[in-house]
Protein backbone atom coordinates (compact mmCIF):
# COMPACT_ATOMS: atom_id res chain seq x y z
CA UNK A 1 0.00 0.00 0.00
CA UNK A 2 1.21 3.51 -0.69
CA UNK A 3 0.94 6.50 1.65
CA UNK A 4 -2.39 7.70 0.27
CA UNK A 5 -3.95 4.23 0.54
CA UNK A 6 -2.66 3.86 4.09
CA UNK A 7 -3.92 7.30 5.09
CA UNK A 8 -7.35 6.51 3.66
CA UNK A 9 -7.40 3.15 5.44
CA UNK A 10 -6.56 4.76 8.78
CA UNK A 11 -9.19 7.46 8.28
CA UNK A 12 -11.76 4.80 7.40
CA UNK A 13 -10.91 2.81 10.53
CA UNK A 14 -11.10 5.98 12.62
CA UNK A 15 -14.55 6.56 11.14
CA UNK A 16 -15.58 3.06 12.22
CA UNK A 17 -14.30 3.65 15.75
CA UNK A 18 -15.43 7.24 16.19
CA UNK A 19 -18.14 7.94 13.59
CA UNK A 20 -18.75 11.42 14.98
CA UNK A 21 -15.37 12.56 13.67
CA UNK A 22 -15.30 14.06 10.20
CA UNK A 23 -12.29 13.04 8.08
CA UNK A 24 -11.30 16.68 7.54
CA UNK A 25 -11.08 17.12 11.33
CA UNK A 26 -8.29 14.55 11.62
CA UNK A 27 -4.94 16.32 11.96
CA UNK A 28 -1.94 14.76 10.29
CA UNK A 29 0.76 15.63 12.83
CA UNK A 30 -1.00 15.85 16.19
CA UNK A 31 -1.49 13.12 18.73
CA UNK A 32 -4.80 11.58 17.69
CA UNK A 33 -5.68 10.79 21.30
CA UNK A 34 -5.61 14.47 22.18
CA UNK A 35 -6.62 16.09 18.89
CA UNK A 36 -9.79 14.09 18.33
CA UNK A 37 -10.19 12.86 21.89
CA UNK A 38 -9.64 9.15 21.32
CA UNK A 39 -9.55 7.30 24.59
CA UNK A 40 -7.03 4.53 25.17
CA UNK A 41 -9.52 1.82 24.13
CA UNK A 42 -10.37 3.64 20.90
CA UNK A 43 -6.66 4.03 20.14
CA UNK A 44 -6.05 0.35 20.84
CA UNK A 45 -8.96 -0.60 18.59
CA UNK A 46 -7.51 1.62 15.85
CA UNK A 47 -4.10 -0.04 16.12
CA UNK A 48 -5.67 -3.51 16.03
CA UNK A 49 -7.87 -2.67 13.03
CA UNK A 50 -5.01 -1.12 11.07
CA UNK A 51 -2.77 -4.05 11.95
CA UNK A 52 -5.35 -6.53 10.68
CA UNK A 53 -5.94 -4.61 7.46
CA UNK A 54 -2.25 -4.13 6.66
CA UNK A 55 -0.95 -7.39 8.18
CA UNK A 56 1.70 -5.29 9.97
CA UNK A 57 2.10 -6.04 13.66
CA UNK A 58 2.38 -2.91 15.80
CA UNK A 59 3.85 -3.90 19.16
CA UNK A 60 2.90 -1.82 22.20
CA UNK A 61 6.49 -0.57 22.45
CA UNK A 62 5.98 1.16 19.09
CA UNK A 63 2.72 2.93 19.99
CA UNK A 64 4.52 6.25 20.52
CA UNK A 65 5.55 6.07 16.85
CA UNK A 66 1.97 5.75 15.61
CA UNK A 67 0.08 8.34 17.67
CA UNK A 68 -0.22 10.74 14.73
CA UNK A 69 -1.78 10.05 11.35
CA UNK A 70 1.49 10.72 9.52
CA UNK A 71 3.45 8.76 12.12
CA UNK A 72 1.24 5.73 11.61
CA UNK A 73 1.48 6.00 7.82
CA UNK A 74 5.27 6.30 7.93
CA UNK A 75 5.55 3.42 10.40
CA UNK A 76 3.47 1.16 8.16
CA UNK A 77 5.46 2.16 5.06
CA UNK A 78 8.70 1.29 6.85
CA UNK A 79 7.40 -2.07 8.07
CA UNK A 80 5.99 -3.07 4.69
CA UNK A 81 9.41 -2.91 3.06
Amino acid sequence: MNKIELKNLIITELGNIAPEIEPEEIPEDQDLREAIELDSMDFLNLVIAVSKQTKVAIPEADYPLVVTLNGMVNYLIDKQQ
